[in-house]
């Protein structure tokens, strides 16, 4: 029997399932070996091809791979990190001064990701009530890149710990553009099982069925018994099933397409 016309087949759903699962925020166990062009400018175009509001398209990419800008937006973290830090005593303060929160000087490339709020001109088809549209719209960008990363093999991290104005004279940010993102990416030598924030104890994963409302907030009661951490299981251990298969097939060389044949659509 045929499949439905647009449907991935089964092989290609647990791909995409099993990169959602292990996508991770890397702060260590960078290589460095560099990331080759081809491989940036297929996550680059992941990245563009984001779905935006009005198609919009607000976003830019600034790649870095100097030393001293790197340097500069350490410092940058440092100095917001200790402010940070300040605001959590006991030992939540203790746990919060033992975590590795970036991965700037380690990773080959760091990337900052930028909303150019003003494109499109004064009218955006979809923006006149939710004006923070172009956001979310980066946002996605942001996404598309992590996932195809996370398939290509390479870590990316975001670091949020930092001042964006002054951020903005280090990497020259125009004053109109907003930078929503600053990662850091490069190959690892592993990628953790689990979100590192959760490994450490700074919090758990909220089982989704308790994030599901039906039809009015509140209503959270389902007749269709679903259990959303059974089904997440399910899905991820299906997903670890075929690594090592897939492992075994894969002969392409690095830094060639593996996905000659993918058109890509608007």
């Amino acid at each position: 029997m045929s499949r439905p016309q647009g449907r991935f087949s089964e092989p290609e759903r647990e791909a995409v399932y099993r990169v959602i699962f292990e996508r991770r925020d890397v702060r260590r166990n960078f290589l460095p070996k560099p990331i080759p062009e081809p491989v940036m400018m297929r996550l680059l175009t992941a990245a563009h091809h984001a779905g935006s509001v009005g198609f919009m398209q607000p976003w830019d990419f600034v790649v870095i791979r100097n030393g001293a800008t790197k340097r500069a937006v350490k410092n940058l973290f440092i100095d917001a990190n200790t402010k940070a830090a300040a605001r959590y005593a006991g030992a939540k303060g203790a746990l919060y001064r033992r975590l590795k929160l970036e991965g700037i000087e380690e990773a080959p490339i760091n990337l900052c990701i930028t909303c150019s709020r003003r494109r499109g001109g004064p009218q955006v088809l979809g923006r006149s009530t939710v004006r923070a549209t172009d956001l979310y719209s980066t946002c996605c960008a942001v996404q598309n890149l992590w996932l195809a990363a996370r398939a290509e093999g390479i870590g990316v991290g975001w670091v949020s710990i930092l001042d964006h104005q002054a951020l903005k004279q280090v990497v020259g940010v125009p004053k109109s553009v907003t930078v929503l993102a600053y990662l850091c990416l490069g190959y690892v030598s592993k990628f953790e099982q689990a979100p590192d924030l959760e490994t450490a104890g700074w919090r758990e994963r909220i089982p989704v069925d308790q994030l599901i409302h039906y039809e009015a907030w509140g209503n959270q009661s389902s007749d269709k018994g679903s259990n959303g951490h059974a089904d997440y299981q399910g899905l991820y251990k299906n997903g670890r099933r075929g690594e090592n298969q897939t492992r075994r097939r894969a002969t392409s060389v690095e830094g060639q397409s593996s996905s000659r044949g993918v058109r890509h659509r608007r």
